[in-house]
């Protein structure tokens, strides 16, 4: 019998957590990972897992390999946990791609299904907003309405905005490669730590996604979501839904809107949540979450030594 645990959260990364070789030494003693990853191949008809394994950056860098990839990933490890312990989370989140994972995972959408969804939502993204065109960069050092005013005015008719509120003092912003260049002088002037373009051909999450957006809709139109088993946080509201048509507005508005997950991390603190468990590759949520709820616990699980602190803590 499985035992919801009111103070617990799971989180789930998004891209930028990728490399290759991850959950190799989970998959060597685990054979729920490579099981998932045989699933997504097959919905996907690639090999997902010598891609992921033992392929190249540049080509698990590509966002619509990135996608699947990390969502097979994060569901990956939440198996494996499911597998070693009886505790689940009453909540959950996903930073952009992770709310997918997250969906999958909470049991609101199938593992086929949510495969399928993020790899033509890569693909459409990359389709709306060629490379090139678009950019993104990471400001630090500055206040959130600070760095919304900064892309305010260096806007000058064409799109820059903030788009990843991911903790206090660190923001992304997205839009025209132009605008982003102006927008990063302008957030040093305006006293920024770092301002630096990020390695990603996508501007996600700004304005240049609604056509994207648009078309992602008509597949979820003919997806099968339920209410999902935790109470799941999505990005773009900061709230949590149980009707399937809401979900669905949530994931296409997520597209084009920001990742509040400062403001996520923060709600569910201020409910309760005393532990959050980064499920995938890297500790990137971690290290913003314990920015966000400093005396929170903070765990990630992404190897046999990570997966037994984490049983031993939650369990104890």
């Amino acid at each position: 019998m499985n035992n919801q645990t009111y103070n617990l959260a799971f989180v789930f990364p998004g891209q930028g957590s990728q490399s290759v070789g991850m959950l190799n030494d989970l998959a060597a003693s685990h054979p729920e990972v490579k099981h998932i990853f045989e699933r997504a191949s097959d919905a996907l008809g690639i090999d997902l897992w010598s891609l992921v394994s033992a392929g190249s950056a540049e080509e698990l860098n590509l966002t619509h390999n990135t996608q699947p990839a990390m969502l097979a990933a994060g569901v990956a490890v939440w198996k494996v946990w499911c597998q070693h312990s009886a505790i689940r989370p009453s909540w959950m989140a996903g930073h952009s791609l992770g709310e997918y994972t997250a969906l999958v995972c909470s049991e609101a959408m199938s593992f086929e299904d949510g495969i399928k969804l993020v790899a033509a939502r890569g693909r459409l993204m990359q389709e709306a907003v060629p490379p090139g065109i678009g950019a993104m960069a990471a400001i630090l050092g500055l206040e959130d309405h600070h760095v919304v005013k900064v892309c305010f005015d260096s806007a000058e008719n064409e799109v820059v905005s903030a788009v990843n509120f991911n903790s206090p003092g660190q923001v992304v912003i997205a839009g025209h490669v132009a605008a982003v260049e102006r927008a990063i002088i302008g957030a040093k002037a305006a006293g920024a730590k770092r301002a630096v373009m990020l390695p990603v051909s996508v501007p996600s999450h700004c304005s240049l996604m609604v056509s994207a957006a648009e078309k992602l809709d008509e597949i979820l139109q003919s997806t099968a979501i339920d209410t999902p088993k935790m109470t799941l946080i999505h990005n773009s509201d900061v709230a949590s839904h149980s009707a399937p048509e809401v979900i669905r507005n949530a994931l296409k508005e997520q597209l084009y809107k920001p990742v509040r997950w400062s403001d996520s991390v923060k709600f569910m603190h201020d409910q309760g949540v005393t532990r959050f468990v980064e499920c995938g590759p890297g500790k990137v949520l971690i290290g913003l979450n314990k920015r966000i709820a400093k005396d929170a616990a903070q765990f990630s699980i992404f190897d046999p030594e990570s997966l037994n602190m984490a049983l031993e803590q939650v369990h104890g």
